[in-house]
């Protein structure tokens, strides 16, 4: 749990990073917004990479974290700003699992 808490403490502060210094951010908590889509989703996919999650489980809480983070996009920005954080969460939960898919034991941790 620590480590999934600091993939996603690291993930939130490395994507904060990039796009506040190599884009052009005009608007400040939507940047922090991406980032902690970004950082939850490379922590969640980290805690659910266990041999104790079904993939049915996997893919369920994956749907809810997309789901949530819908939510509060819309209470916080619009529908239109919500949408790119579900876009970047999946991007990393499938490709956190692409890169464990070719080890052998199909989890990256073990």
């Amino acid at each position: 749990m620590k480590k999934a808490l600091l993939y996603f403490a690291l993930g939130t502060v490395v994507s904060f990073l990039i796009n506040y210094f190599f884009t052009d951010t005009k608007d400040l908590g939507l940047e922090v917004y991406y980032a902690l889509s970004f950082g939850i989703a490379w922590g969640l996919a980290y805690y659910l990479d266990m041999g104790d999650f079904k993939l049915i489980q996997k893919m369920t809480f994956s749907f809810l974290a997309m789901i949530i983070l819908v939510v509060v996009g819309v209470l916080i920005f619009n529908v239109e700003l919500a949408i790119p954080s579900i876009l970047k969460f999946s991007t990393v939960f499938v490709a956190y699992y692409f890169i464990a898919s070719f080890r052998s034991n199909r989890a990256s941790r073990k």
